[in-house]
């Protein structure tokens, strides 16, 4: 297998991860009597600090693997 694929095999991986906890987050926000608005908010600062957290994890290894 080539770097390529598993470079976009990882990426994919992290955004259906960061996907899954998002709508987790906004289902819980939701349930816990939030406004619509409020809870799709918070599940788009979870999605984003989900694939943050993705990129400097994967930076942080590129320092060491390389």
């Amino acid at each position: 297998m080539t770097r390529l694929a598993v470079v976009l095999l990882a990426a994919a991986v992290v955004v259906v991860f960061a996907l899954l906890v998002a709508a987790a987050a906004g289902t819980l926000t939701r349930l816990d009597g939030a406004t619509y608005p409020a809870a799709l908010m918070r599940a788009a600062a979870v999605f984003a600090a989900v694939v943050t957290l993705a990129t400097a994890v994967a930076g942080v290894l590129t320092q060491y693997l390389t």
